[in-house]
């Protein structure tokens, strides 16, 4: 724990001290300055305000073996065997990680009758399988996955645990870090090790404008969730490599108190996420009517629209379409962006593209810094003479 204390007399103005805090946190009251409950402990009135008029103080807290948790563990995330793209990525992430400070890289499968899956998975470099196959286990049931997952936490005691950030990792996910009273870093963007097995957790954060550097090194495991498509998946060896361990837990652990009637499964979508080709649409678009031209060029290059998060906000778009840390993670072949200044958010979510061709009429736009190609000038210009280029180019002219 952390305690702020402000020494009265070492204020020189109220008011300029109380501005040091971005945060609200300092207030006055009856000519003194007081800290509420939105003071994040961040240290900038120490750092920033009048000499010795704030001090922070950090309480030590007691350490942990960290030798007695080895190797980076990854839950595997599936639908009746069909194993989640997402899972493979985390794979070559944990074995990156697992090779600098020697460990095993583990996997925990849970699920009825996916023995031939959890079998496939060590043609990605995994050293051990930990497989939990019961037929109560059939369907995902909160309670029940978590059971296991703890189970499989108390027996082999991984360092770090990667999640990924789908539908049932962002519910199990905080479910067994809340079990063993650990951190959990959301939606990590860059993940790295430390010699003594600290995990470095970096994401945006302050609504992308910095980057965040999260660990924790007072409590194992670590976790972290990582969103599709942000990693980079291992290559598939001919040849397995580790081992299968079929794991056995009490009938007791799988009892949940909720029943699946029924599985219905969702019509197949155009996702953005799968498209090889995007054009996107932001800010720069003044009027609704005029998507006309992104779905043109979409349409030619056989791709898909998306879009930034104004344009959601405008009600232009529907949420799916969105890329961005609030909306979706994608990486195609080649991206268009028309309009689109480039914030952290949005450029965490497509900058990993093969192909990034950036349309803006603002130089000095971020888009520039992480785009292969750019145009300076205004999409309503550009884009007309870009799609008659392709159509011309299509009939041979």
């Amino acid at each position: 724990m952390s305690k702020l204390i402000i020494h009265q007399d070492k204020i020189t103005n109220i008011e300029e001290f109380m501005a040091v805090c971005p945060f609200g946190a300092l207030e006055k009251n009856n000519g003194r300055v007081e800290v509420n409950s939105a003071c994040k402990m961040c240290g900038l009135c120490v750092k920033k305000g009048p000499a010795g008029a704030a001090e922070l103080f950090k309480e030590e807290q007691a350490g942990i073996d960290k030798s007695a948790w080895n190797g980076i563990a990854v839950y595997v995330d599936h639908v009746n065997g069909d194993i989640h793209p997402v899972t493979y990525e985390l794979i070559g992430k944990a074995r990156e990680l697992a090779d600098k400070v020697n460990h095993k890289v583990y996997c925990i499968f849970m699920g009825n009758k996916i023995g031939d899956s959890a079998a496939g998975l060590l043609h990605y470099g995994v050293d051990e399988v930990y497989v939990y196959d019961y037929e109560e286990l059939d369907h995902f049931k909160i309670d029940a996955y978590t059971a296991v997952f703890e189970d499989f936490i108390n027996k082999i005691k991984p360092s770090s645990i990667l999640v990924g950030a789908t539908s049932v990792g962002r519910q199990l996910a905080p479910r067994v870090a809340a079990r063993f009273r650990t951190g959990l870093t959301a939606d990590c963007t860059i993940l790295d090790i430390r010699e003594n097995t600290d995990l470095v957790q970096i994401r945006p954060a302050f609504g992308g404008n910095i980057m965040a550097e999260i660990m924790t090194p007072n409590a194992r495991p670590q976790m972290a969730t990582v969103r599709y498509k942000v990693m980079n998946s291992p290559e598939r060896k001919a040849e397995p490599a580790g081992r299968i361990i079929s794991c056995k837990i009490g009938r007791e652990c799988l009892e949940s108190k909720i029943d699946v009637l029924g599985v219905v499964e969702k019509p197949k979508e155009n996702l953005i996420e799968n498209a090889d080709v995007l054009v996107v649409a932001g800010r720069g678009v003044r009027a609704q009517e005029d998507l006309k031209l992104i779905k043109e060029l979409a349409d030619l290059l056989g791709g898909e629209i998306a879009c930034t998060r104004p344009m959601i906000e405008a009600g232009w778009f529907d949420a799916k379409k969105q890329i961005g840390l609030s909306g979706r993670t994608v990486r195609p072949k080649l991206i268009i962006t028309c309009g689109v200044s480039g914030s952290v958010q949005f450029a965490a979510g497509m900058n990993n593209s093969d192909y990034i061709f950036a349309i803006n009429k603002d130089e000095k736009a971020s888009i520039f810094k992480i785009a292969h190609y750019g145009i300076v000038g205004d999409l309503y210009d550009i884009l007309p003479r870009l799609i008659e280029k392709i159509k011309a180019s299509r009939r041979g002219i």
